[in-house]
């Protein structure tokens, strides 16, 4: 193995230039570029666009028929169908009563902050 040396000397000019161009600067070096809105939305849809054609994949080997009863209904859909609406029932089932709760909860917080706004309450001052 061998140390790492010290070199002195400046580095050589690049393409006649005395200073190295941006194309040789490490990549630690470039300014750094903002996140925005658009570059988040854009990763968002391929990541939704991947989980589609993986559900795609599921339900088309998850051909065969299966008799499906519910509240009175009787039908047969294929299983993959079948799971795949089991599965947003389900998430339906815990998302109603989150949302419900998240609205009491925005609601408690503003009528709390409005008796903060309001100050104290009218009476008698001694």
């Amino acid at each position: 193995m061998t140390a790492p040396q010290n070199h002195s000397h400046p580095t050589p000019p690049v393409n006649g230039n005395p200073r190295p161009d941006s194309a040789s600067r490490l990549v630690s070096e470039l300014p750094r570029v903002q996140r925005s809105r658009m570059g988040g939305l854009w990763v968002a849809s391929v990541l939704f666009a991947c989980v589609l054609l993986l559900l795609l994949i599921f339900v088309l080997q998850n051909g065969q028929r299966a008799e499906v009863s519910f509240l009175g209904a009787h039908g047969t859909l294929p299983i993959g169908v079948a799971l795949l609406l089991s599965a947003v029932f389900g998430i339906l089932l815990v998302a109603l009563p989150g949302t419900a709760r998240i609205m009491q909860l925005r609601l408690r917080q503003r009528r709390t902050a409005g008796r903060l706004d309001a100050g104290p309450p009218p009476g008698p001052h001694s």
